[in-house]
Order: structure tokens, then sequence, then C-alpha cells
């Protein structure tokens, strides 16, 4: 009989592929979801309109690419690549914006 080691087998390489997959779809992903060095388009911010327009006036406008950068020790804040500037962003903040992964 064959062992299965301590946790019982196969099932971590499959999970780990299946999520790999589910991330390439084109389905509108938010901007916290974003690992270290990927990037995205803004596609749209779900923010109360002064935030919102505080974000644009930073770089973070419909259409314009992102680069997920650096996190802090804890993972929070991250450092986002816009426009030329680096900005960090909590992730409270990251998960209203939305974006379109690039491929």
């Amino acid at each position: 009989m064959r062992s299965r080691g301590w946790f019982g087998g196969r099932g971590w390489g499959r999970r780990r592929r299946r999520r790999r997959r589910l991330r390439r779809s084109r389905a509108p992903v938010t901007l916290a979801d974003l690992r270290e060095g990927e990037s995205g388009v803004v596609d749209s911010l779900q923010l109360p309109e002064d935030v919102a327009l505080r974000l644009m006036e930073l770089g973070f406008i419909p259409g314009t690419t992102v680069v997920a950068g650096r996190a802090a020790p804890g993972g929070d804040p991250r450092v986002y690549r816009v426009d030329g500037s680096e900005i960090a962003l909590r992730r409270e903040t990251t998960r209203h914006l939305l974006l379109r992964l690039l491929g």
C-alpha cells in the first residue's frame, strides 16, 4: 500500500492548478486580489464620490494600467504603480476598485 504522507496525498497539486486557472479568467477582480508583479486595467471604482475623485486625481482612472508592488510586512498597505507613480493603499480601499487582468 502506498503512503499518502502527512496531508493525505494528491490533493494539493490539483487545488493549486485550479486556482491558477481561475485567476486567468476575464472576470473582473479587485485591486486587492493582485499578487506582487501582476497588472490589470482599472475597470471601475465603487467608492463614495469624494474618495473616488481623490483616487482619480492620483491616477486610478478607468482604462489605466496598475501594477501591484511590494506590501508592508503585515501585508497592509501595499504599493501600486500607476502612471509612473508609486502609491500605497490599504486593502479596505483596494477591495472596491475593479480590474481586468492583463494576460
